[in-house]
């Protein structure tokens, strides 16, 4: 009986149609909200406790993609991705309701396949909205990630939608806004004219409260990440979706778990006047018209060729028994391609990473970052960490890590400094990647050497005395000494008689580098005033999670 209910219930196209608009803006401007949020706009340097309540690690536990891989790479869930199963539970019965309804990656696309162009007008806009044997690609993709992921790699995460969306918006879409606003907002902040000068003030009180922030962020790989979201945006001028028919990962995902979904598109034949309307508006290129069986596992359930058809021929039912294509016709060649790609991509990315004392010693990993190796297996390179970084130290390697490595963090001393109180870059982590920890855990703050617990080593400074102005110049300076934030002070100075260029005999202070006290937050290396090459430079020797990359007999 209740499966006979069940069958009866039809779903309306319009009012749907309506609800799926509306949860999509809903969840796209939750996802803004919290990438806005996550981020800090307070005071640095007072010594307290660092937190944030809003990290849009809220999406990537919902990632069933992210907690597969994940789980395949560490064999164990990380923290609360068990909470992934509310999204591949449904799809089980529902079809792959989180690409048409929640998917904030899926509803930017979608927006932008609904823009009219050129190459998409009469003919040309309903071919390209048929199914294409190309939209199999993600299958092949999906295997490639998962098999590397099995190899204990994270490569999940340049594919992962909301490891791209955060990727390009935290750390190029972001800072592109946050710079032009400050220069527009700033320019009328100085106008000569009194109304445009006290809206410059409004406007700027406001938005500095919720959108931009008091120090300019860049980030060096920026340009290039902006452009590839850009160019994914833009293929949707020549095909609707084609991020999500062809390269999402998890859409593929979806897809193959919703195979047998009890959901399904029925079609009447009888009342189909062949007007093609239903093609015109499809979003996933699933052949909803009554000439064609329908592809399941590629329809994001956005009820769009419900609500455009004029005879009233397509209704979305349960339990219907009509043909369809449950799932992708995938070769077991292909398939096969796909996980031995995956497979053979690990070693032979790892073979471009220098280790031991060939390793790049610029390096130098976040605070609570796993070994090298788990952390690889764990980042999906989604930028949180860096995004949330209040100092701005954290940047995307591009080399130092091999080609593995591409986009993870890594501090970089002369953009910015780890602060002694934060933890922020821990909060965020979706992945444990960067393990959670506190800021007396960190161990800065209270002070290194007291307790019994050693405090966390991201490496440790090293002087260029041929390039320091008080070794190699005969030039007072004492601005590393004093920047050093830990205490007792890693920098010390000794006074030294020196002879200038003039055969004056002079007293300086000459800096030296303590390194049972240093902890590498790079702060030395962000201030000293010797701008191309800095004399004081931090490396990954000494880190604590690396117990081979120690100097000191006794330190672990």
């Amino acid at each position: 009986m209740f499966r006979a209910m069940l069958k009866r219930l039809r779903l309306p196209g319009v009012r749907l149609s309506l609800l799926r608009r509306t949860s999509q803006i809903l969840f796209l401007v939750l996802f803004a909200f919290l990438l806005v949020n996550t981020g800090f706009r307070g005071a640095v340097g007072s010594g307290a406790d660092i937190h944030m309540q809003w990290p849009v690690r809220l999406f990537f536990l919902l990632d069933p993609l992210v907690a597969l891989s994940n789980a395949l790479a560490t064999h164990a869930l990380y923290r609360g991705m068990l909470w992934s199963l509310l999204i591949l539970l449904p799809a089980l019965f529902f079809g792959r309701f989180f690409c048409g309804w929640i998917c904030p990656m899926g509803t930017l696309h979608h927006f932008f396949g609904s823009l009219k162009s050129e190459q998409k007008r009469g003919k040309q806009w309903i071919d390209s909205n048929r199914y294409k044997p190309w939209q199999r690609t993600k299958y092949f993709l999906l295997a490639a990630v998962l098999a590397a992921a099995l190899c204990g790699s994270g490569l999940v995460g340049w594919l992962d939608p909301f490891s791209l969306l955060l990727r390009s918006l935290g750390l190029s879409i972001l800072p592109g806004i946050n710079y032009a606003g400050n220069a527009g907002l700033n320019g009328l902040s100085h106008s000569n004219n009194g109304g445009l000068h006290a809206l410059g003030l409004v406007f700027h009180a406001a938005l500095s409260a919720v959108l931009l922030d008091f120090k300019q962020p860049h980030f060096r790989q920026g340009i290039y990440l902006g452009l590839i979201f850009a160019a994914l945006l833009a293929a949707n001028l020549r095909v609707t979706r084609f991020w999500c028919r062809a390269l999402c990962p998890l859409g593929a995902l979806l897809g193959a778990v919703s195979r047998g979904s009890i959901l399904g598109l029925h079609k009447d034949p009888a009342s189909c006047d062949n007007c093609n309307r239903c093609l015109m508006h499809c979003q996933g290129g699933d052949n909803p018209i009554g000439s064609a069986p329908w592809h399941k596992a590629e329809c994001h359930m956005c009820m769009n060729c419900v609500d455009a058809c004029p005879q009233h021929a397509l209704k979305f039912q349960f339990f219907r028994n009509e043909p369809e294509i449950a799932g992708p016709n995938l070769p077991r060649r292909r398939v096969l391609t796909g996980l031995a790609a995956g497979v053979a991509a690990v070693p032979l990315l790892r073979a471009t990473t220098a280790l031991g004392k060939s390793r790049n010693e610029h390096l130098i990993r976040p605070p609570g970052a796993l070994e090298e190796t788990d952390f690889l297996a764990r980042c999906i390179r989604c930028g949180e960490c860096m995004k949330v970084c209040p100092n701005n130290a954290l940047q995307p390697t591009l080399s130092e890590a091999g080609l593995e490595g591409i986009w993870t963090p890594a501090l970089t001393p002369r953009i910015g400094y780890c602060e002694p109180s934060c933890v922020l870059c821990s909060e965020v982590c979706p992945t444990g990647a960067i393990w959670k920890i506190s800021s007396r855990e960190k161990g800065w703050v209270v002070g290194v050497g007291e307790g019994k617990q050693q405090p966390v080593r991201l490496g440790t400074a090293f002087y260029d005395r041929g390039r320091c102005l008080p070794w190699a110049m005969a030039t007072d300076c004492i601005v590393c000494e004093e920047w050093c934030p830990v205490s007792p002070k890693a920098i010390y100075v000794q006074e030294a008689e020196v002879v200038d260029a003039n055969g004056n005999k002079k007293t300086l202070k000459q800096p030296h580098v303590d390194p049972s006290r240093c902890v590498g937050c790079g702060a030395c290396e962000y201030a000293c005033p010797l701008q191309e090459h800095p004399a004081v430079y931090v490396t990954s020797i000494g880190e604590s999670r690396s117990p081979s990359s120690q100097i000191l007999l006794g330190r672990k």
